[in-house]
């Protein structure tokens, strides 16, 4: 097919200096905070004192942090972000030909990197204030591998220990994300597993499970705070992982500044939060301060809605209830999801910063079925040449829905999507759609009810 000249570049690539110099933290603009995290023993928010024995010291002042709107990036960070960032901006011409459409999609491409994924960008600052910190390593869960793959480079790289517990259907569907991991130094466990005692008690309740983000993470705290010397690290959630994302959102709209353009809508694939977090982090900002208005969309696995079906409730970050307590929208920290192929967006809860967000109306959620998903997948992959990562496709779906729906319309809206990272390590997930042997499975109420009927009883929960 022949493409139109472009009046804008096909990919929009900033210099060094462009790099951000601070990240941005959106609570400082927002009217209504997140809620704190509680002690599940004491139902009080928990101290500096009491998460500095799970997190790195450095690193709960920012997961505290409501107040600070822009936090230096350290220099020894910034030149490592230079090694893959700043990462391009594509214009998606020849989707938008193929789609026939007078919209203009734009997405922001973060899978230039071995790791695959945006996950490398809050990997190399949580190992760096553990190697500052003086620990001799970290723990961690993983879904897809992005993540477990993103933070064993960090930690190779700067000397730490990396010992990573991942979801026991992603360690089977995905060997070679494992051996990726291995390669880089690190200690990969299937979770649930025997080695733990959370471990244990999971199995025994739960036969046959093919485990969940939240009994990984269970698995993975219940090491670090049981051997001294090491600190929990989590790839996505916390206040501190969409602070460090927020390189994201800032490169991409100086990227779009350059040319004048403001996305009507930005879209993102939303499991814990990070990506989309990061992405919409400098726009949700101008709108906070009523500077600019966005349309933001998150998008997540029908079978795992967090967001469309689950509750705004204080709930247990884990399976196994060792976590503190966040305010999140969840399904309930017991609720096992079906071993669907978007294995990252498989936890049961949402950033607490998001979840309020959305819970105010400044954002939208939108549900989607793994194989529409794979639908946009495939045509993305033929028209712009990269293969995507299943969560990635989530937000393909709905910007190619958007479009379309501005082919219905007429109307030339510009759409900012998160292409987070590339599919290369799932090709078993392609092959089950390209044989037709994937299925769709979306949860029943009763199957929700079952994990709401775990939520703890907090004063005051909704």
């Amino acid at each position: 097919m022949s493409i139109k000249a472009p009046e804008i570049p096909y990919k929009i690539y900033l210099s060094e200096e462009e790099l951000p110099y601070s990240w941005y933290n959106m609570r400082a603009d927002m009217k209504v905070k997140p809620a704190p995290l509680l002690n599940p023993a004491t139902g009080a928010p928990m101290s500096a004192e009491e998460l500095g024995g799970v997190f790195c010291a450095e690193l709960v002042e920012q997961e505290l942090d409501n107040d600070t709107a822009y936090i230096p990036i350290p220099r020894e960070i910034r030149d490592f972000y230079k090694m893959y960032r700043p990462s391009p901006l594509v214009r998606a011409y020849c989707l938008e030909q193929k789609l026939d459409t007078p919209a203009h999609i734009y997405y922001k491409f973060e899978g230039n990197n071995t790791s695959g994924s945006h996950k490398l960008n809050s990997a190399i600052a949580q190992a760096y204030y553990a190697k500052k910190q003086g620990l001799r390593g970290v723990t961690t869960e993983t879904g897809a591998g992005q993540w477990g793959t993103a933070l064993s480079m960090a930690c190779a790289y700067l000397g730490l220990d990396c010992k990573v517990f991942m979801v026991k259907v992603s360690y089977e569907q995905k060997p070679f994300r494992r051996e990726v991991m291995r390669t880089y130094g690190a200690d990969v466990t299937p979770s649930p597993s025997p080695t733990t005692a959370v471990g244990r008690k999971i199995l025994e309740e739960f036969p046959g499970t093919t485990g969940s983000l939240g009994c990984a993470i269970s698995e993975a705290v219940e090491v670090a705070v049981s051997n001294p010397g090491y600190r929990y690290v989590l790839g996505s959630v916390l206040n501190q992982v969409l602070l460090h994302q927020s390189v994201i959102g800032l490169e991409a709209k100086t990227a779009l500044d350059k040319y004048g353009v403001k996305p009507d809508v930005i879209i993102g694939c939303a499991g814990g939060g990070s990506n989309l977090g990061g992405l919409i982090a400098p726009f949700m900002g101008e709108k906070l301060r009523g500077e600019a208005d966005y349309r933001i969309i998150a998008v997540e696995p029908a079978s795992c809605p967090s967001f469309t079906r689950g509750r705004f409730a204080y709930d247990f970050c884990d399976t196994g209830k060792i976590c503190p307590l966040a305010k999140m929208y969840t399904l309930g920290s017991g609720f096992i999801p079906s071993p669907n192929h978007a294995g990252g967006l498989r936890f049961h809860g949402m950033s607490s910063t998001l979840s309020q967000l959305y819970h105010d109306g400044l954002m939208e959620a939108r549900a989607v079925e793994q194989t529409s998903v794979f639908e946009a997948a495939e045509l993305f992959a033929r028209v712009e040449g990269i293969l995507p990562a299943p969560e990635s496709s989530h937000a393909i779906r709905v910007a190619i829905d958007e479009a379309l729906r501005c082919r219905e319309t007429g109307e030339a809206k510009d759409i900012l999507f998160g292409l987070t990272g590339t599919g290369y390590f799932d090709l078993t997930a392609y092959q089950k759609f390209n044989d037709g042997a994937m299925s769709d499975y979306i949860p029943t109420d009763e199957d929700l009810a079952r994990g709401f009927a775990g939520l703890p009883q907090v004063p005051g929960q909704d």
